[in-house]
């Protein structure tokens, strides 16, 4: 894209009401979800833009913060605030650059914002921010349909592609936030304060501008491919809260040592009822193309003893390589108190230092989903065999990065 269509293209936005679908109704319908907040709650809208949604913000009794890049946007929204008497500060600085300390404000707010830094380093940065019961709501564009149009997948693609509900739901948790409230904005929201504006200024186009036709042409196919496809994407609306640490007995996770081999089958043989899970881990670390070093993890007891096990193991999906979380297992004393947890966060963690991505796991549908696991069919994977849809779950240990689609291939000594 050259200089002459870039300042084209923002001339065609300036001064409009809003950069990116939203409505005041909707964001006042997300600040009610994140309640109960603070009676003055510390608000940080990061990426404001026109500022919009600081002003319904404060209109609702929030002290704003309004951060943004673009000075003549904050100038804009300072007079805007001062006119009608709200607490509306502003600062101009990046939002990956913010010196606030830790627990600063009660409510964080970004619409369309995050992924202008990436929708998961974003959580990942801001989390820190927020105070003991504070709430972070974000909008992020999303794939609506399982089977997006060739038109959708191609203008998304050149705009860093999109990841589906399931996908920036994953994202959330394995960012540490517990997903409290979706909200999908109503196609108004694209038209009435957004995209209609823009028609309007991109029919009275200075057409003699240098690269403002390329710009117009550009702006035109967007608002028609939303006009013409939009059951296949949308903007959804998430309040999100820092997961709370979850109580229990101390365990210490670590990767597996030779010594612990046996004892790693009497806790496989203790979990189940007969063989066949110990007997499986023991298959698997004999096959070289299935066991990875260092994703074998423990979780030990103050006393040394192990608690818990969990695996992964190298799976083919449609022939890209992925992961396997299978077998884990508790000592029966131990069940329901963290150390199977322990364990599996333990080795997820690994597994993301290794470069890995793709995991699934083939289980308790109201278990797995606390490590950010989802259903595996919202990624397009299925397995080889008959399995109840919400049993089978896919994990991406970096939203950012694609996963493969198609058919699971595990390791010979699953037997399936």
């Amino acid at each position: 894209m050259t200089d002459d269509v870039f300042e084209s293209l923002f001339a065609l936005g300036r001064d409009l009401p809003r950069q990116g679908p939203g409505s005041d109704a909707t964001t006042r319908r997300l600040l009610e979800l994140a309640g109960p907040l603070p009676a003055r709650p510390r608000a940080l809208d990061l990426g404001c833009g026109p500022g919009r949604a600081s002003l319904v913000l404060a209109d609702a009794g929030a002290d704003v913060l309004a951060l943004d890049v673009h000075r003549p946007f904050l100038d804009r929204l300072a007079e805007a605030a001062a006119a009608r008497g709200l607490p509306v500060r502003t600062t101009c600085r990046s939002m990956a650059d913010l010196p606030h300390p830790d627990a600063s404000f009660d409510l964080l707010w970004a619409e369309g914002s995050a992924y202008l830094i990436g929708f998961a380093e974003a959580l990942r940065q801001w989390r820190r921010l927020l105070a003991p019961g504070g709430a972070l709501v974000v909008t992020e564009a999303e794939w609506a349909a399982a089977e997006p149009s060739a038109a959708a997948r191609e203008f998304w693609a050149q705009h860093g592609g999109l990841r589906t509900a399931a996908g920036t739901v994953a994202a959330a948790r394995t960012a540490g936030y517990d997903v409290e409230a979706a909200l999908p904005l109503p196609d108004r929201d694209w038209f009435d304060e957004y995209y209609g504006p823009l028609a309007e200024r991109v029919g009275n186009a200075d057409l003699d501008r240098p690269g403002m036709p390329e710009a117009v042409a550009r702006t035109s196919a967007e608002i028609r491919l939303r006009r013409e496809h939009p059951e296949d994407y949308r903007y959804t609306g998430y309040v999100l809260r820092p997961t709370a640490p979850r109580p229990g007995p101390p365990w210490t996770a670590r990767a597996e040592v030779d010594a612990d081999r046996p004892r790693v089958r009497a806790v496989n043989l203790t979990a189940f009822p007969g063989a066949a899970e110990a007997d499986l881990v023991d298959a698997l670390r004999a096959d070289p193309d299935a066991w990875i070093p260092g994703l074998s993890w423990v979780a030990t007891s103050a006393d040394g003893r192990i608690a818990g096990h969990a695996l992964l193991t190298r799976c083919q999906v449609g022939g890209a390589p992925a992961l396997a979380l299978a077998p884990c297992a508790v000592r029966p004393e131990h069940q329901r108190r963290g150390a199977g947890s322990a364990a599996i966060r333990g080795a997820l963690d690994a597994a993301r230092r290794l470069g890995e991505n793709l995991v699934v796991v083939l289980g308790h549908a109201d278990y797995y989903p606390r490590f950010g696991f989802t259903p595996a069919a919202g990624f397009g994977i299925r397995a080889g065999f008959e399995v109840p849809e919400e049993s089978l779950m896919a994990l991406a240990l970096d939203p950012s990065r694609p996963v493969p689609t198609g058919t699971i291939r595990y390791p010979a000594a699953f037997g399936v």
